[in-house]
């Protein structure tokens, strides 16, 4: 339950530098908690009540279907944000119906908080990889920052210095939080920290319209929710197992490759895809 640390630690630092002035930096902060609440009363339960189920997974899904509702729609209507998303590679943009935008959305916000709780699974993985997405994001917010001071959109500007602040105050918190969470950790995030980052990691990549791109950025989240997929489908066909372990990095792990091999593996290839969308987002 150490996320509580840099939920607190990003929240605070956010606040003192007028970072939650504006509405999508607020509303950014609100899913970032909202998803962690959800974590944290499934760590709670496992470690406070000793119940090792923590929530049922009917109660996570529905919270987290409730909180994706909200925030989708807010994406939907506000004047910022729009249900336009931008094609990576091309340019250009694809303009949605209200109706397809917000399932659209409310399934970003579902995978992305699952995935990056699946990656949690190895001594400073996920504070790594979230490092390094924040880190890519913040270079976009620039970018975008930069375009609307040249066409005088100030409230615009506003917007994103505020969202600015959120992204870097969070790197800040997880750098600190990996200094105790690398190989061998003291501290763990828990589903409190994973969850949050989830839906920090979604909140950010919709606001810039920029969710596609987010699949790239995120390779390593994806690649954990895949092979879990992959893993149970396989398996209730033909009772046999792709993977030693699912996720990805727990397969990797049995094979004989180093923690800390495999921390840096997945950071050197999120770096790599981070590189790759700056150049065509």
């Amino acid at each position: 339950m150490a996320g509580i640390v840099f939920i607190i630690s990003a929240v605070a630092v956010t606040s003192a530098f007028g970072g939650f002035n504006t509405s999508l930096s607020r509303m950014l902060m609100l899913i970032f908690l909202g998803y962690g609440t959800i974590g944290f009363l499934d760590d709670f339960i496992k470690v406070k009540l000793k119940q090792n189920l923590g929530l049922r997974a009917y109660q996570k899904i529905i919270a987290q279907i409730a909180i994706a509702g909200i925030a989708s729609y807010y994406c939907a209507t506000n004047r910022f944000i729009g249900t336009a998303v931008r094609l990576p590679f091309t340019g250009g943009e694809w303009h949605m119906n209200i109706w397809i935008y917000i399932p659209f959305a409310m399934l970003v916000f579902i995978a992305m908080s699952n995935s990056v709780n699946l990656t949690d699974g190895l001594d400073g993985l996920a504070g790594s990889v979230n490092v390094i997405y924040f880190s890519c994001f913040t270079a976009i917010i620039v970018g975008a920052i930069a375009s609307a001071n040249v066409s005088g959109n100030v409230l615009y500007e506003a917007e994103l210095r505020n969202m600015a602040v959120f992204s870097t105050a969070l790197i800040g918190a997880l750098i600190a939080f990996l200094w105790f969470n690398s190989h061998k950790a003291k501290y763990f995030m828990g589903d409190t920290g994973a969850m949050a980052l989830g839906g920090a990691c979604a909140g950010i990549a919709l606001f810039l319209k920029n969710p596609l791109i987010s699949a790239l950025v995120g390779i390593m989240f994806a690649v954990s929710s895949i092979s879990v997929i992959v893993q149970v489908v396989y398996f209730k066909l033909t009772k046999k197992r792709v993977f030693l372990m699912s996720p990805f990095h727990h397969h990797l792990e049995l094979k004989g490759v180093n923690e800390s091999k495999i921390v840096a593996y997945y950071s050197i290839v999120s770096i790599i895809a981070c590189v790759v969308a700056l150049t065509v987002s």
